[in-house]
């Protein structure tokens, strides 16, 4: 979510809004520091995990946008006793009013979001009011996610105090997803992955399919090119209209470098392309860098949702086992 647009939706209505972070958690939590979510009186973007935690902290946001309450608030929240979850964890939320003085630290933010370019969200306390500015940062950093004076912010010790400054990094990398093709199933995937930590890159060759949303109208030639230049930290998927561009797309792919290439299609429709490939001089090495057909195997149906959920699942599991290798391997690097 990019939580920054949400908040600049609602100055742009003129509508009162509080942006809730989360600075620390103890134990069990049911979201991580960082998180975020904007509310406004009539409803709210993002989570910070739902049940009671949400509930009174949206509630407490909403209080804050009468007017009768400081701009900003710290509040701490034992999940066991006070809240009656089950977690039994500790949270500590940062709850601040946006407001029109706000739009130029938010504009920054979004932009920044939208073109996955790190940043740290710096805010120092000051008397009666918080002052904040945006930094960018190298996306590699062994740095907290939320920071106060140099050291992770707390669930429980040391509260910011005047002139205190609290650091937010905001550097989660975001790999490109090359999706090549706008039909019913292209369009479900789209909207599948809208909310999912990936940035979207989509193609179509059909003139009509640049009335659709986000769709980039292009050759055959230029399609095959973004799928050859696809980096190694990329995912591409091809289920165009056409089994000859998927053809030709599939042949890019396997000629650049994407970290992970998709083809929609049947077992059959592999074996074929499989059999093709080969005579055209791929290697076998080459070869398993294909995934056909996508998804997770034990989700037979062909509904183009239950596909772009299927897809969503197993790409984002691709993306957190290649999160994990890239830890474990700084981690030895590191020694």
């Amino acid at each position: 979510m990019n939580w920054a647009r949400s908040a600049l939706a609602r100055i742009s209505e003129d509508q009162p809004a509080a942006l809730v972070t989360v600075l620390a958690t103890e134990g069990s939590a049911p979201r991580e520091a960082g998180t975020k979510m904007v509310v406004w009186q009539g409803g709210q973007s993002g989570t910070i995990g739902g049940g009671n935690l949400e509930h009174q902290a949206a509630d407490q946001a909403r209080k804050m946008l009468t007017g009768s309450q400081a701009s900003f608030a710290i509040q701490d929240y034992p999940l066991g006793p006070l809240l009656a979850q089950c977690c039994g964890g500790r949270v500590r939320l940062l709850i601040e009013r946006i407001e029109a003085a706000s739009r130029d630290w938010l504009t920054d933010a979004a932009r920044r979001m939208d073109a996955a370019q790190p940043f740290e969200v710096r805010t120092r306390f000051e008397p009666g009011l918080l002052v904040k500015t945006i930094v960018p940062i190298a996306a590699l950093s062994d740095a907290p996610p939320v920071s106060l004076s140099g050291a992770a912010a707390s669930a429980r010790g040391a509260r910011p105090e005047l002139g205190d400054e609290l650091v937010e990094r905001n550097d989660a990398p975001r790999p490109p997803l090359l999706l090549f093709g706008a039909g019913h199933v292209g369009q479900a995937i789209a909207r599948a992955f809208a909310p999912l930590p990936f940035r979207l890159f989509w193609y179509d060759s059909r003139p009509e399919t640049a009335e659709i949303p986000g769709v980039t109208v292009a050759e055959p030639a230029e399609m095959a090119a973004a799928a050859m230049g696809a980096t190694r930290e990329a995912y591409s998927l091809i289920l165009t209209h056409d089994h000859g561009l998927d053809y030709a797309l599939t042949s890019a792919g396997l000629a650049g470098c994407a970290g992970y290439l998709g083809l929609i299609g049947s077992k059959t429709k592999r074996a074929r392309f499989m059999s093709r490939l080969r005579d055209d001089g791929f290697s076998e090495a080459a070869l398993t860098r294909l995934t056909c057909p996508i998804g997770l195997p034990h989700l037979k149906s062909k509904a183009p949702e239950v596909i772009a959920v299927s897809v969503a699942a197993d790409l984002l599991m691709r993306l957190e086992a290649a999160r994990i290798s890239n830890d474990e391997g700084a981690a030895v690097a590191s020694l």
